[in-house]
């Protein structure tokens, strides 16, 4: 891995990111109704949207249009939201922390619980704690996450158990354990598909290798169990599920939508939900643009963790 090959893949980042803002702006401006429309109401006199369109800019052509709202953005300048008339950049500022605080908590119960499974299942081929963890991770990658959410609801937020929150957030400032405690649920369902997706992967990696030739040679040396599972076994089952977890980000990203609605997390998400019903335009854009800003980096932090992991990876 070199120098070149970062500056490619960074490139290309940046290639994937202006083809969305293209096409995210491309769909605003074919959607009926402009931001003047919007903005004073479907009542307005013509002579009112007129004016209004000539401030906003609106008559310009669709490429300086463009070209502004992209110059803005990059200056820091995400404009001013047309329902809460508040500033885009921080609405998606604090919403992106929110959610950031909800995926982190679902990756790290992830790897703490999905890799020791695969481990598991793997060195127990056959045995009913390899089929317990198959049939877990076959019913948690099958089960949609807002069936996942309402069960939880059932089971755990019922009024005569009470046991954690239906939903609602409570900031850390406030208090760090209200904050974790209404985060239960929430992490819980999308760790649930996550780790059923990872375990499953990692399951399937470790058979592989822990029957390739290197790994029986290590055993054949007289190295302990341990050292070749771990040394030998894991380092390189590692490496494509890696590239698995990157994918699953942009399920993480999809799903936690459907999540915050569901346990009423004041995320990303549930913006991009609000957004999306009022007709929003600017949350709209900076939304779509920062998901696949993080989509794409996921990708490109995955293809270096996987060239840690593998030695035999080379970039030239």
């Amino acid at each position: 891995m070199n120098a070149a090959y970062l500056a490619r893949r960074f490139a290309s980042v940046l290639v994937v990111l202006v083809i969305v803002s293209i096409t995210v702006f491309a769909i605003t401006l074919i959607l009926p109704g402009n931001a003047a429309v919007m903005i004073l109401g479907e009542y307005a006199t013509p002579e009112q949207l007129r004016v209004l369109e000539l401030e906003l800019g609106l008559d310009r052509p669709w490429h300086v249009q463009y070209l502004s709202w992209m110059g803005n953005l990059l200056g820091g300048d995400w404009g001013t939201s047309m329902r809460l008339s508040l500033p885009v950049a921080g609405l998606i500022t604090e919403a992106l922390w929110r959610s950031a605080a909800l995926a982190a908590a679902a990756l790290v119960i992830v790897t703490v619980i999905a890799i020791p499974l695969g481990i598991i299942a793997a060195l127990k081929r056959g045995t009913w704690a390899d089929l317990s963890i198959s049939l877990f991770a076959y019913l948690g990658t099958a089960v949609p996450e807002f069936v996942t959410a309402t069960l939880l609801l059932v089971f755990f937020a019922a009024p005569d158990r009470g046991w954690f929150p239906a939903g609602g957030f409570v900031p850390a400032a406030e208090s760090i354990w209200l904050f974790l405690y209404h985060m239960c649920l929430p992490a819980a369902t999308l760790s649930l598909i996550l780790t059923a997706h990872i375990a499953r992967q990692v399951r399937s990696e470790m058979s592989d290798v822990l029957g390739s030739d290197y790994v029986r040679a290590a055993r054949l040396k007289g190295l302990p169990e341990r050292t070749v599972v771990m040394r030998h076994g894991l380092r390189n089952a590692m490496a494509p599920a890696v590239a698995v977890i990157s994918l699953d980000v942009g399920y993480l990203l999809g799903g936690i939508i459907v999540v915050e609605e569901v346990f009423a997390w004041p995320g990303l998400g549930r913006l991009i939900i609000y957004a999306l019903q009022n007709r929003d335009l600017p949350v709209i854009q900076a939304a779509t643009l920062v998901l696949a800003t993080i989509y794409a980096l996921s990708n490109l932090v995955s293809d270096l963790v996987i060239a840690a992991l593998d030695p035999r990876v080379r970039y030239a």
